[in-house]
Parts: structure tokens; sequence; C-alpha cells
């Protein structure tokens, strides 16, 4: 890993406490010499951020953001006390045009946000230690090569030149906080007797099952020249490393029978220790999993499928945006929140985009552990990058080596991209490809992969591989057909998808309890609610419109009438419709025939509070199109799609590694209660199978369910399918059709709610005496495990209350439940 060791039992201290903050005009001071001892300065949290330290102060608004790309922000840490001696101050990242001192003297420059430095020192105990971060708006502001073109989405074109986020530098996306500071750790490193370099670890995994573990490594320190006894451990087995005439180790491990890492809607992702013992001494190289990834480009080469382990995976998830813009935090406690909601909502992918920024070990290794695979763009977006200048490129080449150095045991690392939407950028200006096709991506990134993670398929850019890099029907796609293009429904059929590495926009309004805690204010028009809904720039319309689009279409709803007249019932059916929308997207993609291979949403969270992209808000919490993408993302699941003249087809999909036995039985209901005609089939899918029916086949005779021919009054109007687990006896998914639309199946149904204590847990049983739509259970003290969800008549819905944080373990649950076909409450 460049210019970055491998310290084995050293004593590494992260330079956390103490640090202090000044901000300075531009260029005012060249050195701390020139500071004023006793000037104002503020604590300051490291690993931070500049805007950390002022928000903590009082002295920034992340809601409200001041510039702070113009100033220079000085941090100031007192090494007194710290044993004479050598040392190595390891600084993983800073942000962004840094210059490090010690004791007033310029010892390291940096000018890249995605690099680490470790620098030599050597203390006396009486050391001071100071990093200015220069403002960064002077080095946009500079001329570099001329761009070929100039993406809209940027206020400032000087990006292309600086590697930095996009973070803040794009309005209607995200708040304009800019990343200034020590974002990651600095750490004080004691070396010890064992130093490596060059390590290099592979894992994979052969078709016959055997996993395969290679390690090589240099010796660095005291221990370079002298003999040395070096053995490799994992599951059980061991192998003694060989030194090669060029002075590095190798060792292999052949594992037969290994068990393999699968995300965890299809498996087990299982880990195994990698253990390295020198001259008696054992060290950890971390956790490492055994499986192989391959693209599947289909016998016509225009596919894009992910098959692991010889498995074609339907991937589904969402793109990760950060865990706090303000902080940009990197620890496993700041990620675990919002990866374990992603689990919890059956994602299996989350994909880095080129727009943000890159995340930590601790981020894959919580995914390793989680079972989700990580689509990694590297940070590059929109613009031109200057490849014929030779000092961008070396920074290129340290900050990819860097990334994939820290992450090369993680087994969920399954895609590293070369960027996002520079193809289509300037496809869409009109550009020949010879102009947006270039050797950066091609060539450059694709050979920088290759040399550290040679086992993870590497795609040139997102999205890429149709006649217009755009198009959805071949190779990798970014689709909003459905969403910010305001198609119809069917336009996720039509449109051909292979694979949307981002989908499904909606400006997803959060739960009203996160309103009234963080935007307290009217919806829609209030400019405070308008600040974070997400907007392209230029453009005459935001996502809310598109929200509103499908209101309007799934409802047959006037929603600027309906947000005058009635604004309950306007929220309620916005927070509604962006769920039902992607479930019945989802249906349409996972069904067995489907050309599609996987989807992600675009995005997993909100960086402010209000009506944002993320299915999750900025405080944590599900948004009700959680709820759906829950529902629609189920290893185990029934679907619906409606074929027209060819009838109702009902799809069951089994994800899991274990077979099911299964009821299922549709039944076609009038006025949301009485059922017209039933059908029923008991089935056996095989682990990972699926399987389609007509409806016809399960009645046994012709009914219309779709309403298709039309031949009198339509006899119907919502159709149900239940799957039901026989081993357990439970009902484990179900899918709705309207074959008149949503509006004629909203029914004023009575709902009644009983708590239960269940294995020590509160639970609440539902059961409503006719078909239910878009059922909301509102808690103070706990969260229902499923909500803005349908119900069929005369069926017990049990669901577990979670306890929120800080809840108390003997407070009984109460709340309240709406629905979308009555203005009745149901207290409990």
């Amino acid at each position: 890993m460049a210019d970055r060791l491998t310290y084995l039992g050293a004593d590494e201290r992260p330079l956390e406490g103490g640090w202090t903050i000044l901000i300075s005009e531009a260029g005012h001071f060249a050195a701390p010499g020139d500071i004023h001892r006793p000037a104002a300065r503020l604590p300051a949290p490291v690993p931070g951020t500049v805007a950390e330290a002022l928000s903590k102060a009082g002295l920034f608004d992340p809601e409200n953001p001041q510039p702070l790309d113009g100033k220079d922000a000085w941090y100031f840490r007192s090494l007194e006390g710290e044993e004479p001696g050598n040392a190595v101050l390891r600084f993983s990242g800073l942000a962004t045009i840094a210059e490090v001192f010690l004791n007033g003297v310029l010892v390291l420059s940096s000018d890249s946000m995605f690099e680490s430095h470790d620098l030599p020192v050597t203390l006396t105990g009486d050391d001071q230690l100071a990093i200015c971060f220069r403002a960064l708006a002077p080095h946009l502001a500079k001329r570099g090569p001329r761009a070929r073109w100039r993406p809209q989405m940027m206020s400032n074109q000087g990006l292309r030149l600086i590697r930095t986020t996009a973070l803040g530098y794009m309005p209607g996306w995200c708040p304009e906080i800019h990343a200034a500071g020590p974002w990651r750790p600095i750490s004080l490193i004691r070396l010890a007797k064992h130093s490596l370099s060059d390590v290099k670890i592979r894992s994979d995994l052969t078709e016959d099952g055997t996993g395969r573990l290679s390690v090589s490594l240099r010796l660095a320190g005291e221990q370079r020249q002298s003999a040395t006894t070096i053995t490799l451990h994992c599951a059980g087995q061991e192998a003694a490393f060989t030194r090669q005439a060029d002075g590095s180790y190798t060792a292999a491990l052949s594992l037969p029978g290994i068990q393999p890492w699968w995300p965890r809607t299809h498996g087990e992702p299982k880990l195994y220790d990698i253990g390295l013992t020198i001259d008696g001494r054992p060290h950890s190289l971390g956790l490492t999993g055994f499986r192989t990834v391959k693209i599947d480009r289909g016998t016509d080469g225009k596919d894009f499928a992910i098959r692991l382990n010889g498995q074609r995976i339907f991937c589904r998830g969402a793109v990760w945006t950060s865990a706090d813009v303000t902080r940009l935090p990197g620890r496993s406690e700041d990620y675990a929140p919002w990866l374990m909601r992603a689990v919890e909502a059956g994602m299996n992918m989350i994909r880095i985009g080129g727009t943000m920024a890159y995340e930590t070990p601790d981020f894959f290794r919580l995914c390793d552990q989680l079972g989700l695979l990580v689509w990694q763009d590297l940070m590059f977006a929109n613009f031109d990058y200057p490849m014929a200048d030779e000092v961008f490129v070396a920074h290129v080449t340290r900050e990819v080596d860097q990334l994939l150095a820290g992450i090369q045991t993680s087994p969920s690392l399954a895609i590293v991209c070369g960027g996002s939407e520079i193809y289509q950028q300037g496809a869409m200006l009109g550009l020949p490809e010879s102009i947006w096709k270039g050797t950066f991506c091609e060539q450059v990134l694709k050979d920088l992969t290759a040399a550290s993670r040679p086992e993870v398929p590497y795609v040139v850019n997102s999205p890429s591989g149709g006649a217009m890099p755009f198009s959805p029907n071949e190779g990798v796609s970014h689709y909003y057909g459905v969403g910010a293009y305001c198609r119809p429904l069917d336009d996720a059929r039509r449109a051909g998808v292979r694979f949307a590495a981002e989908s499904l926009a909606f400006a997803n309004i959060p739960q009203q309890r996160t309103l009234d805690a963080h935007l307290a204010v009217p919806p829609v028009h209030d400019p405070r609610w308008k600040a974070p809904v997400p907007r392209d720039r230029s453009a005459s319309w935001d996502f809310e419109d598109v929200r509103d689009h499908y209101l309007a279409l799934l409802y047959d709803v006037d929603p600027a009438r309906l947000r005058r007249e009635n604004l309950p019932r306007y929220m309620h059916l916005s927070r509604a419709v962006t769920g039902e929308v992607i479930e019945q997207t989802f249906a349409e993609w996972r069904r067995p025939s489907s050309s599609c291979n996987g989807a992600l949403i675009w995005t997993l969270q909100d960086l402010m509070p209000g009506a944002g992209w993320g299915v999750i808000d900025s405080t944590g919490e599900p948004k009700p199109v959680w709820y759906a993408a829950r529902r629609a993302f189920a290893p185990l699941k029934v679907t619906f799609t409606d074929e027209g003249t060819n009838g109702l087809d009902v799809h069951v999909l089994n994800e899991t590694a274990i077979a099911k036995t299964l009821a299922l039985e549709v039944a076609c209901l009038r006025d949301g209660k009485t059922p017209v005609v039933t059908g029923k089939h008991l089935l056996t899918l095989s682990p990972r199978d699926a399987l389609s029916v007509s409806c016809t086949d399960l009645f046994g005779a012709f009914f219309d369910t779709t309403y298709a021919f039309r031949f009198g009054p339509p006899s119907h109007d919502v159709t149900v399918a239940t799957l039901v687990d026989n081993e357990k006896a439970e009902i484990v998914s179900q899918a709705f059709h309207f074959p008149q639309g949503r509006a004629m199946a909203m029914r004023d149904a009575a709902i009644t709610a009983t708590l239960v204590e269940d294995n020590g847990l509160w639970c609440i049983d539902l059961i409503s005496d006719g078909f239910a739509q878009s059922v909301h259970v509102d808690l103070e003290a706990y969260r229902a495990e499923d909500d803005w969800f349908h119900m069929a008549p005369g069926q017990t819905r049990r669901l577990r209350l979670l306890p929120r944080d800080g809840a108390a373990a003997s407070q009984k649950p109460a709340g309240e439940i709406t629905t979308a076909g009555s203005s009745r409450t149901v207290r409990f």
C-alpha cells in the first residue's frame, strides 16, 4: 500500500483529544509562528470537519450553511509529554489542501482529500503539531486544461482539477457544506519489532468449492535482512512462507469444502480470520470470506448480471450518501445504524456513488459481517478530467491503490466502477463517443483496480453499455423512466432494464414525528419545506412534482386541489404513493422472465430533514417508503404482474438457501370483502428458485382478473395473493392487484387492534372487516416492524413492536392507526 506500512503489534494511539481550531482569512498566516498565541481558538473534534467544530460552537448552522471554502482553518495540538524518540504520525485523510507543521516547521503538504500519509518523526517530548487547511476557493478558481464539456449539476467547474468530494457543490442535491479538516483519524504510532510492506492478500473460491488464499509481503524495519520464520493460518490450515529472489515472502493455502461467503438474502456471510505467525508471535491480517464474483453479459453480450459463487443474484438496495454530511464520519458506530436498516429492509447491495466520498475499511468490515455487497464507484463524476496532467494521475494512482489495499480482504466488494455519469454527461451534450469515451476509465482506472483487486469485476462507468451510455436496455443504466421522467409504470418493462445502478428517485416524505421535531412548517410551498426537496439544477421542476404526478396517476386525484382541501389525506397518500410505485416496479423487475438483474434506489438516506430522496430520513427513522422497499426486497416473496388480455400472473420467489413448502391462495374481492373467485396451490420451491403461474390456472376457469375484456360491470376491485409457509403455518408474503385502480379500492374498513405480549415482546394484532389500503401504525415509544401496508379482510396480522432508543422496558405501547380509505382513527 503506497506510503503506508502495516505495523504489527505497534502501539497506535489516535490523537483525538486536545485539538483547537482557529479560522482566518485565506493566506493571512503563512506558518504557526505568525499567529498570535492568545488568539481565540475553539475546541475541535478529530477526526472531524471544520463544519462540525463550528457547529458545536454554535457558529455554523448545517441547515442554513455559509460557505467555508473561502477561509483557512488552523488546527493545533500539543504533543508535550509524549515519550521522546522515533514515531510515525499517520494522517488518514486531510481535506483538502493541507500543510502540516511540527514545531513550526513545514513537514508535510497534501493536496488530496483521498490520500493518507505516514510521517516518520523524532519527538522530543515538547512538540507542537499544527495543520493548516487552506481555503479551497482560490484553488477551485485556478484555470487548468480546457474541459471538453461542463456539467450543469456542479456549482464549481474547478472540482475536476482537485481531488476532493463533490458533496457541498451540488445545489439541489445536498446542503452546501464544504468538506474541510482532518476528516479521517490522526494517529501516533510507536513501532514494534515487525513491520510489513507491499502486503497483498487474495481470497477466492474455485468452482468445486475450494477456498484459495494467497499472501505476499515484505518485511520492513529490523527484520528486513534477518532469517525469519513466517507461517500463514486460516480455517484450521497453515502454510510456511517462502522467501523469493526479490526479497518478498509468499504463501498459499488451499481450503477444500470451505463455507462460502453469501449476501444475507442468499445465505450466510461466513468470515475467516487470516493469521500470521512471525518467529512464534501471532498476528492477525483481518477477516476474509471466500466467494467468486463474475459479470454475466449474456449470450448477446448486452446483459449485466452479477454471479456470486456461480449463482445469479438479483441485486437490490440503495445508493449511499453519507452517515452525516456535516461530520463525514468513518467509524463502525457511525455506519452501523444505517447499514443495519439496509439489512433489515432486505437489501443486499449498497452503492457508493462517484459524487460522494470514500468510506473507511470499517464500512466494508460491517458490510462483510452483515452480508451486504458493495458497488464502489471511484470518486469521479460528470467531469472531463485532466488525464494529461502527470501530477493529477499520480494522485489518482495513490488514492486508488490506498483505497483498494485497505479493503483487500473484504468479500463484500463486488464491483469497482470508474465513476458516475462521465460518459452520460458527454453523450447527453451531443458529443461524439470519441470525446467522452477515453483511456481514463477504459484503461487507467481499470489497470489500477486489477493491480489491487484482480478478482473484483471492473465497470468502466455508471451508466454505460448501450447504444447511448444511458440506454437502459443494455449494460448498466441509471433508470428514471418511472420516476423523474414521469413515464407510466409499464415503462419499467418496456425499457428492458438490465441493471439499474440507480433508480426510482422521489421526494419521499418522512414520518410525521420527524417533521414535528425537525421541520414543523406547512407543507408543501413553504420555503423551509422546499429547501431540502431535491431538484436538478436549472430544471423547471423538482422531485415533489414527480411524486405528485404519480399521486394523480395511481389515486385519480388532483394533487394541488387535494392539498388545499384535505391536507391530511394529501399527506397520507403522498407518503404511500412512492412506496406503491417501488413495490410495483420491483414486482415487474423480479418476475422470473424479467430482463432485469438488479436495481438500486436513489438514495439510502437523507442528508437533512425533509422530503429528500432517502428511504431513511436524516435522523435514522425509516420513512414510509422504506417499509415498501422492505416488502419489495423480501427473499421469500409473492408478486403480481398485469399481463393485460393474458390475465394476471402471480410469481413466487425463494432466494433463500432452503427449500420451501408453501401454500398459495389467490382471491378476487368485490367491495373489498366478498370473494367472487378463489384458487389455491400447494408448491415446493427449491433453494433460489422461482415460479410463475397464471391466476386462470389457479381458478380452473376463465375469470377477467385484469378487467381487460370489459364484458360488463367489473366484478371485483382488488385481488389478493397470500403465501403461507406450511411448516410455520404463517403468512410470509402478500401481493395486491387493483384492476380498476387504487381509487376504486378505497374502503372504509373497520380495523380492530389488540395489544399482546409474545415471548416477552410487545405485539399488536390487527384484523380488518374489509380490504384496508395503506395502513399506518403510529406509536410514540415503539416502531412497528411493518407500516404503510395493505390488509386483506378477515386475516389477523401480528406485528412486533420495536422499542425506540430511550424507551423504558416497562412502557406499554400506545398509538393510533389510520388508513388511506377512511378518515377514522383507531387508538390503542
